[in-house]
């Protein structure tokens, strides 16, 4: 059963049997909001890009979005780049998957972020959306509405994090300004 999570609210990643989840994906979802024009409505491409930060206490030590990949050890997998989004309302246009029993145990948090690389607003993006997944079951376990649009460029949506000897999800929803995750860092530090 999936949870609706709102800004700031968190969930356990532990299964209801009591194990502990050891693959999980976030999911990202858009599509451009149409807008009006001389002869009826279009819609623009959107280039929205997910990024996943690793950090080792306040540190950044290595960070996976569709120039990078794979982690450096591996235990994150970018899917690849979508130029364009389209799904937005249940498939994911991009994806990031986290094997937390790779995860080096200096790693003690993961930042996933959104932006959109061709500087356009959130005001022209429609039905978004973050979720994390069981990977090894297929279930949605939550799902994040990146909702508001307004005049930013990017979001800090979420993070995955240590907690005891397993991990939790705590949905950020911090709006930013920038085309990359480097200028997204500074809006991230409140977070960890």
């Amino acid at each position: 059963m999936s949870v609706n999570l709102s800004k700031g609210q968190g969930i356990s990643l532990q299964k209801s049997d009591g194990g502990t989840l050891t693959a999980v994906r976030m999911g990202l979802g858009w599509r451009s909001a149409p807008r009006r024009g001389l002869f009826g409505r279009r819609t623009n491409e959107i280039d929205l890009d997910a990024s996943a930060v690793l950090f080792a206490g306040q540190s950044p030590v290595d960070v996976v979005f569709f120039q990078h990949l794979i982690s450096d050890d591996g235990s994150v997998r970018h899917t690849g780049d979508n130029r364009v989004g389209g799904a937005g309302q249940g498939g994911d246009d991009e994806a990031i998957l986290v094997d937390l029993a790779r995860v080096p145990v200096h790693i003690d948090q993961i930042v996933f972020t959104v932006n959109s690389f061709t500087g356009q607003s959130f005001a022209e993006v429609q039905d978004a959306f973050c979720r994390l997944v069981d990977e090894t079951t297929g279930q949605e376990l939550a799902r994040y509405t990146l909702t508001g649009g307004g005049q930013y460029t990017a979001q800090v949506m979420s993070k995955v994090h240590r907690a005891g000897n397993g991990w939790s999800m705590t949905a950020i929803g911090e709006p930013a300004n920038g085309r990359t995750f480097q200028d997204l860092v500074p809006s991230m530090l409140p977070h960890l």
